[in-house]
């Protein structure tokens, strides 16, 4: 398989594997989030780019599918408020469930990158890739 064959098909395995992993960690930032703070689903698009360093984008119209899935599932509760500069508001908050839920969540899947062992291994591929990407075999 030639360089650029071989590119275009890291590219879209990197693309499909990303999809899914992005759809999957929305859940993720959008709590971590509302754990900091009440906001509302127009400021939380923005804020989700800014605090995920742009790994994470979603639309209007799916964030405000998320949230209410989430508040179904009673993770999230809501409550309207005035706002200074606009029509009322929608904020959002964990209720006590979406907080252990976030909590579980990070115990069980992020701080697993602060192991040690885990830690080792991705330096590691980091160190590795750059030697190679020098000094090609």
């Amino acid at each position: 398989m030639d360089m650029e064959t071989e590119s275009l098909l890291l590219d879209e395995l990197l693309f499909k594997w990303e999809g899914v992993y992005k759809k999957g960690l929305l859940t993720f930032w959008i709590l971590l989030l509302l754990n900091e703070r009440q906001s509302y689903a127009y400021e939380m698009t923005g804020e989700l780019r800014n605090i995920s360093k742009g790994t994470i984008s979603v639309d209007e119209k799916s964030m405000y599918r998320a949230l209410s899935r989430y508040e179904k599932n009673g993770i999230l509760k809501s409550k309207q408020k005035k706002s200074d500069i606009g029509p009322i508001r929608r904020y959002y908050y964990l209720s006590e469930l979406g907080k252990e839920l976030l909590r579980r969540f990070i115990e069980r899947n992020i701080m697993v990158f602060t192991l040690p062992e885990v830690e080792s291994l991705i330096k590691r591929q980091i160190k590795d890739r750059s030697i190679n990407k020098e000094n090609p075999i």
